[in-house]
């Protein structure tokens, strides 16, 4: 068991789990001003287009795909990372080998303090 404050990314302890859809999960790990979400897509998977008011900064840890934000369409792989802005709606589909991106929410995310299904924003 890790000291608290402590995570891994291949270990879901501490950390709270969501299916945001078919072939796509999360591991959430919340703070006071900000919150992590390492996202997990199986291949070809493809989210739906959402947006919520927390600004969000993602980074592709594995695989690749491309990114759906505002009016851009935009090609990543391992190491690229981005940033939306509140309100833009986003998505993402993952390549044939799958993606895994690290998501960051300032402020935190409410409705992602628990488990359960679904984006849980504003579809559109």
């Amino acid at each position: 068991m890790r000291p608290e404050n402590f995570f891994n990314l291949d270990d879901f302890d501490g950390g709270i789990q969501r299916e945001l859809a078919p072939g796509i999960t999360t591991t959430i790990y919340t703070g006071d001003h900000a919150m992590l979400s390492v996202v997990r897509f199986a291949p070809n998977c493809r989210g739906t287009l959402h947006h919520h008011p927390q600004e969000q900064w993602g980074v592709c840890l594995s695989g690749s795909g491309i990114r759906f934000q505002g009016d851009e369409e935009v090609s990543v792989a391992s190491g690229d990372f981005w940033r939306t802005p509140g309100d833009v709606p986003h998505t993402m589909e993952a390549g044939d080998d799958g993606l895994v991106v690290l998501d960051v929410f300032a402020p935190p995310r409410k409705e992602y303090t628990q488990a359960g299904s679904g984006f849980a924003a504003a579809e559109g």
